[in-house]
This record gives structure tokens, sequence and C-alpha cells, in this order.
């Protein structure tokens, strides 16, 4: 779906382990690495595509991860005039994003990035925190930033949380 300004609404999701460290996947064939995102489809929620995505990019099901936070605002970013494809009608200059946070409760092992026919990533691993903001290709790094700093009150490691008497380290906000 491209909205009237030529953006696509599209989630992304941010993958959280109990030590604070994030999901960070390689595109298939590249030597780009990001965090899993997709398009939504017509009809369907932000929370629908997420779980959809979820489920095609990296294998899980709803039962794996629990939604700990999701961002306020659409986020937004413009795409390189390359990478443009002016043949296709509407135009796509960019991505509109609702971004979730989102507590592991498998095993790494669970993890599948070749569940489908196409995958889109062929490896991940677990990076700091902080790590993405710094390696993602420099058009997304904006809105990076924002989501990674709107979150961060949600995804402190869970042994700081509790020595610091609080319990509760995954608080919800929806």
């Amino acid at each position: 779906m491209i909205d009237a300004e030529g953006f696509r609404a599209n989630v992304g999701i941010v993958i959280c382990n109990n030590q604070g460290q994030v999901f960070w996947a390689r595109r298939y064939g590249q030597h780009s690495w990001q965090f899993p995102q997709g398009g939504i489809d017509q009809g369907e929620t932000p929370e629908q595509t997420m779980y959809r995505e979820l489920h095609e990019e990296v294998g899980l099901r709803p039962e794996d991860v629990e939604i700990v936070a999701s961002s306020k605002h659409w986020l937004r970013y413009k795409l390189p005039k390359r990478l443009i494809r002016r043949d296709s009608s509407p135009v796509c200059i960019g991505q509109k994003q609702k971004w979730f946070l989102l507590k592991l409760r498998c095993k790494d092992e669970d993890v599948d990035l070749l569940r489908t026919h196409h995958p889109e990533f062929d490896d991940w691993r677990w990076v700091s925190y902080w790590y993405p903001v710094r390696q993602v290709v420099s058009f997304k790094r904006d809105v990076y930033r924002r989501v990674m700093k709107e979150f961060a009150p949600f995804a402190m490691p869970f042994g700081k949380r509790e020595q610091q008497g609080q319990k509760d380290f995954w608080r919800t906000k929806r």
C-alpha cells in the first residue's frame, strides 16, 4: 500500500533477548544487515503484518514472542534516487513504518531463516542494543536511531532491572 505522498506502509521488527541484545539479520546474498521488516497488505493491520513478516522472514510464530512496545508514530525514510523505480505505478519514494519491540520467548534454535522458498535473510546474530544504528544503510539510520531511542526504556537487560529492584523487566506499552 503506497500512500498519496509515495510512501509504502511497512512494519519494522526489533527482537530483543533477555540480555538486551537485538536480532540483526543479513539480507540474502548481500553484505547488508538490518532488522526484519515488510509491507502491509491491503486489509491487514500493522500487528497482523508484523506476525506475518516474523514468520516469513525469521520463522517464528506469535507464541515465540511477546509484544513489549510499538512506536507511537509512523516513522518515514526516503529512498535514495538511484533506488526509486520510476517505471512502477504508483511510484514509491520511501517507507512509512510502524515499529514493534518483541521479547523472544523461545530458544535461539527456533529461528528458521529458510522457512519460505524466497528467504529474506541468510544469517543472523545477537548484537548490542545500539549497534544497528551505526551499521544500517545510511538512508535508514535516522529511523533506526529514533525507534531505538523510543524503545530503549523497555529493552534494558533483565539483570540490570533486577539489580535496581524492578522485577518486571519487560514493561508493556502499546
